[in-house]
């Protein structure tokens, strides 16, 4: 297989905590026509893989859920199955792990699992006791609700005993992100004495969207992403893309936003000076070209005519000696470029080089399904290239993407040979509406 790019563009935000609820293992098999049993021997080595490849992406804390107190429900044979898959899987790693400075957690009731597997987990749990670089948590017949009730019994020992008292328990004793309060109480959780508690970031594969009690008390203000596949096709390039969608996000803990882009645009006119470059494109009409192409950044940026037309240049380098030449690394230069010139004028905050990488993205995407019907890797490239520019997650832009992605369909349908020019006209204007739509529905959902 080919090696995944774990690099990450200059500028992202990083999570320092992932949670992950690895969902599907089961499912995944059965598609398959395997025995339930295969896709948790599967599941077991995506774990390590994502495990390092947190890693590698500078993330400190991962935390894992294996197994969740509601789980004793299943067969006496799964159990079994999956007790020695977790064995098999601290035996595998734990020397990796110390070699790498990662400190392991269990998460979790200790009194229900095997002997064997206590022993195993207690060994890890004190051979990595003084390693800091990394943390891994493991839950293993964890619930959120249990865990608190552990809590609340612990503190009550505490206080019967006179070493706290009920109001310390409520003591400010730091900031989650700077902004979110830690209370003293957190140092009753299981994840007590840990640099990061909180997770960031929360992913749940299969498609199921809920939290099912994970890490209630932590997670007040973590971020969720709900991947559809199943965790055996989770990778690490899914990964990075949830840590790229991740960085994109506005996080206000309550607060107000610390940016808020400039969303002064007029749909009806942005659509329409779009448009009016397309056709003017199409046409060869150089003129028209410049006028409607300056108008339109003009329009969707809030610039002056003067600034938005000394983009112009960029731009042309962009598609002439790029696009045209399919030179993709010229074009993402001269975008970034294009890009560049765009933040210094408006004060945005994204990273130019990125947005021209991902501007050139859908270029080369779109070249390729031109004739394609399904146009999905479009839509994931503009949510991509708008989230990005407007700091905004892949759920928020689904429907402006798919917009886009249909105003796309039409220009191509518009300019497809031997159509007629009532035809031809008839796309333009399909395609007008759709970004009109597209422009209207970016504008609600940035502002």
């Amino acid at each position: 297989m080919k090696k995944t790019d774990l690099s990450l563009p200059e500028g992202t935000k990083v999570p320092k905590h992932i949670a992950i609820i690895p969902d599907g293992n089961r499912r995944w098999a059965r598609e398959r026509g395997l025995p339930a049993l295969e896709g948790h021997r599967r599941g077991a080595k995506v774990v390590t893989e994502i495990v390092r490849a947190s890693r590698d992406l500078g993330i400190h804390t991962v935390t894992l859920w294996g197994f969740s107190t509601e789980n004793w429900n299943r067969s006496d044979s799964e159990i079994s199955f999956l007790m020695q898959i977790f064995e098999d899987l601290i035996d595998e790693n734990l020397k990796e792990a110390k070699k790498e400075g990662v400190r392991i957690y269990h998460l979790g009731r200790k009194d229900r699992i095997t002997p064997k597997l206590r022993r195993k987990i207690e060994r890890a749990v004190e051979e990595t006791q003084d390693n800091t670089r990394h943390v891994f948590n493991f839950g293993l017949d964890y619930g959120g609700h249990d865990e608190l009730l552990r809590a609340i019994g612990k503190a009550l020992g505490d206080v019967q005993r006179g070493e706290i008292t009920v109001n310390d328990l409520c003591e400010v004793v730091g900031k989650y992100s700077g902004k979110y309060p830690y209370y003293l109480f957190k140092n009753y959780l299981d994840t007590k004495g840990q640099p990061y508690p909180y997770p960031d970031l929360v992913i749940r594969t299969s498609g199921e969207q809920r939290t099912s009690g994970f890490l209630t008390w932590q997670v007040a203000y973590a971020e969720y992403r709900w991947e559809t596949d199943h965790f055996p096709d989770f990778s690490p390039e899914k990964l990075k893309q949830a840590i790229l969608d991740f960085s994109r996000r506005r996080r206000r803990f309550g607060g107000t936003d610390e940016m808020v882009p400039k969303v002064n645009f007029d749909p009806k006119k942005a659509a329409q000076y779009e448009v009016g470059w397309w056709k003017a494109h199409h046409y060869r009409d150089t003129v028209k070209m410049r006028e409607n192409f300056v108008k339109l950044v003009s329009e969707v940026y809030s610039m002056d005519l003067e600034s938005a037309s000394g983009t112009l240049d960029c731009f042309t380098r962009a598609v002439v000696e790029g696009h045209n030449q399919r030179d993709w690394v010229v074009a993402s230069e001269e975008m970034s470029k294009f890009y560049q010139l765009i933040k210094e004028s408006t004060q945005m905050n994204f990273d130019p080089r990125a947005v021209g990488i991902l501007e050139v993205a859908w270029w080369e995407i779109h070249d390729e399904l031109e004739e394609v019907v399904d146009k999905q890797r479009l839509e994931d490239a503009f949510v991509g290239l708008y989230g990005e520019i407007y700091q905004q997650s892949a759920m928020q832009l689904q429907k402006a993407a798919h917009l886009r992605a249909m105003a796309t369909f039409e220009h191509d349908l518009a300019e497809k040979e031997g159509i007629s020019s009532a035809e031809a006209g008839k796309h333009w204007k399909e395609a007008q509406v759709y970004l009109e739509k597209f422009y209207h529905e970016l504008r609600e959902l940035v502002s």
